[in-house]
């Protein structure tokens, strides 16, 4: 069951977290870059990010390079989606300077359910890197193992694991690069793409590990079992877990509260100072925004606690005194 409820306050400690208060100077936007094989799943993976998932099983190929953007922590984001249709390909790489460069992350998603392209696909990363390098551009190259999901590969995972134990050594001995990380990603799983992508992009930002720092402070004063802050994008800015359980338990959540607000939303039934609270099996999940007035940018924080109301922790200044340290480090 759920229910909306008015929020009370609770009180915070000051934090002892010192920070720049200095505003960031304007930069041009970070650009991020999906590229790889037409169907590989650049697309859907951008989709399940906004949780637009009625979309996917509706997909055509991607036409040339898509490009939007969003902000995360004050700093715009350029996404580019490359469709990898051979013509595409082909045109990127005669063109790598309108294409590649410039680029601050790199993804490269490959289907590893489509062992008749895998070659294919490896060979086109080869050519991504030699174009990055004729470029003189160092983005980290962040390899998404695609469609990697237990239930579909449940009877052949022995041998899916083999395989991507062996590209990830044919791509170290093949390619001289500086910063190769790889992911398992899969649709049916969104934390896997949630938490690869935020983990990605919070490299970009120093002020990450501050907001990181802050919320394990008011989640262990909360003595909740886990916590998490995550934007509108899908973006986890921080988290907090008493033990791994609590991790899965909370973090396969993020996407039905997310999307649950999202229908709140087009109802035009949430306000600012509601929250979504949800008791399963003994346990309580808290779902509540983070909104303040200087930015336009909804955060929101998810909750876990056991055998517990959450009334009883939202009735002193704790809260707005956590909003207020989290407002400072995301606007100065």
């Amino acid at each position: 069951m759920f229910y909306l409820k008015k929020s009370g306050e609770i009180q915070l400690e000051e934090s002892k977290i010192i920070y720049n208060k200095k505003r960031e100077h304007k930069h041009e936007p970070y650009k991020i870059l999906f590229t790889g094989l037409d169907g590989a799943g650049k697309t859907s993976i951008i989709l399940t990010l906004n949780r637009e998932f009625s979309k996917i099983a509706k997909l055509e190929p991607t036409k040339g390079a898509q490009r939007t953007s969003f902000r995360l922590l004050g700093r715009e984001i350029s996404e580019w989606d490359l469709g990898g249709q051979k013509s595409y390909l082909i045109s990127y790489l005669k063109n790598p300077s309108k294409y590649f460069d410039n680029t601050e992350i790199a993804i490269y998603v490959i289907d590893i359910l489509d062992g008749s392209r895998i070659l294919e696909s490896m060979s086109y990363l080869y050519d991504v890197v030699d174009k990055f390098k004729e470029l003189k551009i160092k983005p980290p190259l962040n390899i998404f193992f695609h469609k990697y999901d237990p239930n579909l590969i449940n009877n052949t995972k022995i041998e899916i694991e083999h395989l991507i134990n062996e590209l990830k050594k044919e791509i170290q001995e093949t390619v001289d690069y500086e910063k190769i990380y790889y992911f398992y990603t899969s649709i049916y799983e969104p934390y896997t793409i949630i938490s690869a992508i935020s983990e990605i992009l919070l490299q970009l930002y120093p002020k990450s590990e501050l907001v990181q720092k802050t919320i394990e402070e008011f989640a262990r004063k909360l003595n909740c079992e886990g916590l998490i802050i995550i934007d509108k994008n899908s973006i986890i800015l921080g988290s907090y877990f008493k033990d791994d359980d609590s991790n899965k338990l909370l973090s396969k959540t993020i996407a039905y509260f997310l999307t649950l607000n999202d229908v709140f939303i087009e109802m035009d039934l949430e306000e600012q100072n509601d929250q979504i609270i949800v008791r399963k099996s003994g346990n309580h999940f808290l779902f509540k925004p983070i909104i303040f007035e200087e930015s336009t940018i909804p955060y929101y924080m998810l909750i876990l606690k056991k055998h517990n109301p959450f009334d009883l922790y939202f009735i002193n200044k704790d809260f707005s005194a956590f909003v207020n340290i989290f407002k400072d480090i995301i606007l100065n």
